[in-house]
């Protein structure tokens, strides 16, 4: 049994719990200001919920995951400074550095992570920062701890931002995507479930053939565009309403810091 703190349950943490309770191994131990969402929250899935740091700390979890707001998480670090040299510090919160952390907690493996919402389903893009002054077997417990959630992306710290503007706004983006698609089904007949059910499948399929796959996106959208077919003028039409620049425009609007 491992025994997972989580410090903060809104809807990050609370998709993180989520995902972590398909395991019977993981033992939930959270801290959150007294809230009736959360204690129902608690109830359903059920995990247990503390109202002070001194309380939390008193259940001594292994792990320990801050989905804390940005302007807080060093306070909330700085009140860990008694816990156990052993346990793991994730910190999912953006804009708070690996050296800022470590500052309030010198003696604990830290790591930082950008999941997205999906790490509710176990199917999360997670991109993961660890120093290298962390040793390698506990980089590969935080990796394969993780890796419960969704994929894990190792990458340098400075690139967390933008990992998270791709993995953690990118749902986002993809849901008015799959709204349009819907909407689209409805104009041409269908029923909206149907359109939306549609919708979302063919787009869980074609980002799996694109993950497994490995190839470009533009090798994958030529081998659907036949010369002259519907297809290809579909990809025209969204050339010409500028579907490309819209999305790159999105990312660096939502990248700005």
């Amino acid at each position: 049994m491992t025994k997972i703190g989580i410090i903060g349950v809104g809807h990050m943490g609370s998709a993180i719990i989520k995902g972590l309770k398909k395991n019977p191994n993981n033992k939930i131990i959270t801290e959150n200001p007294v809230n009736p969402c959360v204690d129902k929250l608690a109830k359903e899935l059920d995990f247990e919920v503390t109202n002070t740091i001194l309380d939390f700390m008193s259940k001594r979890p292994e792990i320990i995951i801050l989905t804390t707001p940005a302007p807080i998480t060093l306070k909330i670090a700085e009140e860990l400074k008694n816990i156990s040299k052993d346990t793991i510090i994730i910190s999912a919160a953006a804009g708070i550095s690996y050296l800022d952390l470590k500052k309030q907690l010198p003696n604990n493996a830290i790591a930082r992570i950008i999941p997205n919402t999906p790490v509710a389903i176990n199917a999360g893009t997670i991109g993961l920062f660890l120093s290298s002054d962390i040793d390698q077997n506990i980089q590969t417990k935080i990796h394969d701890f993780l890796a419960q959630l969704g994929d894990v992306i190792a990458v340098k710290e400075s690139q967390l931002s933008i990992v998270g503007t791709i993995g953690g706004c990118g749902p986002a983006f993809v849901d008015v995507f799959l709204d349009a698609l819907g909407d689209s089904g409805v104009l041409n007949g269908l029923p909206r479930e149907l359109a939306n059910e549609l919708a979302s499948s063919m787009v869980k399929g074609s980002a799996s053939l694109a993950y497994e796959s490995k190839l470009a996106p533009s090798l994958l959208r030529d081998q659907v565009c036949s010369p002259g077919g519907t297809t290809i003028k579909g990809v025209a039409s969204l050339e010409k309403n500028s579907f490309r620049h819209a999305v790159i425009d999105a990312v660096n609007a939502a990248n700005q810091n």
